[in-house]
């Protein structure tokens, strides 16, 4: 064969093979690789490369001028579901690609990734027909860590007790922790104790011990701070603060108790030791018994109580109805207590002091001079040491003359005495006289509620709800018959003195004590449920036990510790009251422990506290409505009379704090609460009533069914009673002012007060003035010329009549009230401007006439300025018809205002509007004069 056809065939043949992709890229089936977060390089191992049989010999001369691709690896495709990496191939001809990152990894985030990846040649011919793709391999990547985070410490703080005397070999640990990834970075290998010398080491797992022992008296409290480092030497972002507390020697006692309790008003039940358990230094204990008393004798008389009037108290409790009280708080209506001593708090009850030279008498008609019928006597006293001497509470005796006692209650040597004589109506034999009680109460110091019921012959005494007998009983005579009239006294008795000539009558017996809601009550003995609600403590200690412990004292015995514990746990302090008084209550716990041989092994110490008692948040009473109206005469006069009070409203309001958030300001909020009221007083304001013509009345029905009570006298009247605002509201809507007489009144003003507590919480000062219209009569308007008004200057030509206003008599003046004193005042005022800009205006209209008709005449009327004269033809003027009706005009709209004047003052106004005219008429005439 010819060379010639050699060579064609053989660059035929090899034309041949290389236009045709035969073969698939072929490819490792798994790789491995590694990448540092934060980077996107990922080192492979093996490299990625893929080969391809269909690519030509690299060294053969014939492929060097080959222009076909088959062979060559156009990419690398992967495989998997958000695979945060990407393959690129970096040459075409050899297959070799490399992986890398999408983004920065995280390998907090995820540590490894594992996906499939696939190489595809570029296919035959220009196009990429008959592309082939390799199998798939799985490629395994792993993210290095970097030492990116710092150790943290799961607490913020630490803490540990430890008993002095004693090396431990571990106080207590602790743990820092790393966020990075890795084992190396994210261990802790090293804790250090930064604080300078201290009797205290840490090892490599965080547990701290003593190196020394430690003393109570040297120091008491340790305060360390740590810090960690990770096995990449990096250190703690904060250190901790670490506080070990040193105890002295284990000694028995309560534990985990605060001494300071904080009680805010009107939130219930308040647990006292919430967190209290006994330390009995592991010894073998059989019974514990504990006492747990609370000290309330300084708080009011002897706790916190309710602090409304003793009477209110009574009817509160269930008393029926005949009580007197005694010793009230002076008021207009009961001012018999005025010049007694009192302790001036308002938080708690009123007490009234009594210091040996001070005494009281009652007025006349409080009490009924004979009591034989049942009765009770209730007192609140405090009282001792006791003296020789009798002290007398109460006394009723002769006021002039014979010194006889008719009936008392006193104490003497420490006994409670009740002498009660018998009238001379009875049998002439012995009968009872004194009663008497031997108690340790009466010399105590101590505050105490003393009832006595008395049904003769029989007399029984209830010292704080307890009932105690006489252990002595004296009989007497009774009293002789006499006409002489008695004296009720508190705090002495009243006799005549018997050395001095004319027996002059003075105090004996002074008492030397507080006393406090001194009642008597005729008729009607005290049962036993009142008497206990009158003594009831509104404080006190409060239990509540879970099922499983039984206890119903606050002296708490048991044989378990922990069950114990739980017991005391529950023992909560509770003040019913709605505005307690603040203050502190003592709390003393004494506790008794047994051993096994039933001697007292272990001595526990009394522990002591106090629970403090907020100061409530104080209620603001305010009273709004309408406070100032004008009524007319004929009300006053009627049957009905005049409301004071139709529209009072009632409000009560606390005033509180609202914490916020840090970064605001705390904000102050007005809310309205609902309490109730005791007493209500209205009271005249200026001169006293007359009862001869004028008075101040309630409907008693009314007032009776919401239980409560009036008083009244020449300075008003006292509504008394515990009932809601909203009560007291209707009651105060229905008094009505009565006068007969309404010629000389010209206005009435009142005031109202009430108040909450017995005076602890006062309302404002709300006023009322009330004006009485005088509506004239037929008669009265032809006299009316020799009025004169007292609101402008006398013209004694012009007569001016002002109905609806009062009357000083009948041949005063008439005077304005005092809002509509300052109508008048400004509607005159206007009305005089509106004369004058008239009478200029008049005055340039008349001038342009007088020239246009007269052009050159001289006028009537001459101005010399230097003399300051006025000259007046007042013919001319009056009678130029231009001028008049400019006049007209003015009085109209005078006449227009007088109108509505009259309408504000009084329904009667066709007269005076008439002579307001008359006026504006003759006032226009002496100014154009001028």
């Amino acid at each position: 064969m010819c060379p010639h056809c050699n060579s064609f065939c053989n660059s035929y043949f090899l034309s041949l093979f290389v236009t045709v992709n035969k073969h698939k890229p072929w490819i490792e089936t798994t790789y491995h690789g590694i990448v540092t977060e934060n980077d996107d390089k990922v080192l492979l191992d093996p490299p990625l490369i893929a080969l391809d049989k269909d690519a030509p010999l690299r060294y053969a001369e014939s492929f060097e001028v080959t222009l076909t691709e088959e062979g060559e690896i156009c990419g690398f495709r992967i495989h998997g579901q958000n695979v945060p990496f990407e393959a690129v191939v970096l040459d075409k001809s050899t297959g070799e690609g490399v992986i890398r990152a999408k983004d920065k990894l995280d390998c907090e985030l995820q540590k490894e990734h594992t996906f499939t990846i696939q190489a595809y040649d570029c296919g035959e011919g220009p196009d990429g027909a008959n592309m082939k793709k390799s199998h798939k391999a799985t490629v395994h990547i792993q993210v290095n860590d970097i030492n990116e985070y710092s150790p943290v410490f799961k607490e913020k703080s630490y803490k540990a007790t430890v008993i002095e005397g004693k090396k431990y070999d571990s106080i207590l640990k602790v743990e820092a922790v790393d966020a990075d990834c890795s084992f190396q970075f994210s261990q802790i290998c090293n804790y250090e104790i930064v604080t300078p010398d201290v009797p205290f080491t840490i090892d490599k797992d965080g547990f701290i011990k003593n190196t020394e022992k430690l003393s109570y008296g040297k120091e008491r409290m340790y305060k360390l701070t740590v810090t960690a480092y990770d096995c990449g030497k990096n250190r703690a972002s904060e250190d901790v603060l670490v506080k070990i507390s040193v105890k002295p020697t284990c000694k028995p006692s309560w534990q985990g108790f605060n001494k300071r309790i904080e009680y805010e008003p009107g939130t219930g039940s308040l647990a006292l030791f919430p967190s209290m358990h006994l330390e009995t230094c592991d010894e073998p204990i059989t019974s514990i018994r504990a006492s747990i008393e609370l000290e309330t004798n300084h708080i009011g008389k002897g706790c916190d109580r309710d602090t409304y009037s003793e009477k209110s108290l009574h009817k509160l409790c269930g008393a029926r109805s005949g009580t007197v009280e005694l010793l009230p708080a002076p008021s207009s209506s009961a001012n018999w207590t005025v010049g007694l001593p009192t302790d001036n708090g308002h938080d708690s009850d009123q007490v009234f002091e009594f210091n040996g030279t001070q005494a009281i008498k009652v007025p006349d008609g409080m009490v009924s001079t004979s009591l034989k019928e049942p009765f009770t006597i209730s007192v609140w006293m405090r009282h001792g040491p006791g003296a020789h001497e009798k002290e007398t509470i109460l006394c009723n005796s002769d006021k002039t003359e014979m010194n006889r006692h008719h009936y008392s209650l006193y104490i003497h040597n420490c006994r409670l005495i009740l002498l009660l004589r018998q009238d001379p109506s009875e049998a002439k034999n012995y009968k009872p006289a004194e009663f008497h009680w031997k108690l340790d109460q009466v010399c105590d110091k101590e505050w105490h509620h003393y009832v006595l019921n008395v049904e003769f012959p029989t007399v029984s005494l209830f010292v704080d709800g307890t009932t105690f007998e006489p252990f002595l009983v004296t009989e007497d005579y009774p009293l002789h018959p006499s006409k002489i009239e008695t004296q009720l006294t508190i705090g002495a008795c009243w006799q005549v003195s018997e050395s001095t000539s004319g027996g002059n009558a003075r105090m004996a017996q002074f008492f030397r004590g507080n006393l406090a809601g001194l009642m008597i009550r005729s008729g009607k003995l005290e049962n036993k449920k009142v008497i206990d609600c009158l003594y009831t403590c509104k404080e006190g200690l409060d239990v509540q036990l879970p099922e499983e412990v039984a206890s119903s004292s606050l002296t708490v015995e048991g044989d378990d510790i922990d069950a114990f514990d739980k017991v005391m746990q529950h023992i909560s302090y509770l003040n019913s009251r709605q505005f307690p008084t603040p203050g502190i209550r003592h709390l003393r716990i004494s506790t008794t422990v047994k051993c096994f041989n039933e001697e007292s092994c272990v001595t526990v110490p009394d522990a002591e506290g106090y629970v403090m008692v907020l100061q409530p948040e104080e209620p603001k009473i305010s009273l709004s409505g309408i406070d100032h109206f004008a009524r007319s005469a004929a009300e006053f006069e009627s049957q009905e009379g005049v409301t004071l009070f139709p529209e009072l409203r009632i409000v009560s309001t606390i005033t509180r704090e609202v914490e916020a958030d840090a970064e605001s300001e705390a904000t102050v909020v007005s809310e309205e609460i609902m309490h109730n009221l005791d007493t209500c007083e209205v009271t005249v304001v200026g001169d006293e009533l007359d009862g001869e013509h004028e008075s101040l009345e309630v409907d008693l029905p009314q007032l009776q069914q919401r239980g409560l009570e009036m008083s009244s006298s020449n300075l008003g009247l006292v509504i008394n009673g515990v009932n809601t605002m909203a009560n007291y509201e209707q009651v105060l809507h229905l008094i009505r002012y009565k006068n007969w007489h309404t010629e000389a009144l010209f206005d009435r003003k009142f005031k109202l007060v009430c108040s909450e507590l017995n005076g602890r919480y006062i309302s404002n000062d709300f006023k009322v003035e009330v004006n009485v219209i005088h509506t004239a009569n037929p008669v009265e308007h032809a006299n009316n010329a020799m009025v004169q008004p007292n609101f402008i200057n006398p013209v004694h030509h012009a007569s001016v009549d002002l109905s609806g206003h009062n009357l000083v008599n009948a041949h005063q003046a008439s005077v304005v009230p005092s809002a509509a004193t300052i109508v008048i005042v400004v509607c005159v005022s206007f009305l005089v401007f509106m004369i004058i800009l008239g009478v200029f205006r008049i005055r340039a209209a008349h001038q342009r006439t007088m020239r246009d008709q007269e052009n050159g005449k001289e006028n009537e009327m001459d101005w010399d300025d230097s003399a300051l004269t006025i000259t007046v033809n007042p013919m001319e003027v009056k009678t130029h018809p231009h001028f008049f009706a400019r006049r007209q005009n003015v009085c109209l709209f005078v006449r227009r205002i007088s109108i509505t004047l009259m309408m504000i003052l009084n329904k009667d106004f066709a007269t005076q509007q008439r002579k307001w005219h008359q006026f504006c008429l003759k006032v226009l005439r002496l100014v154009t004069r001028i």
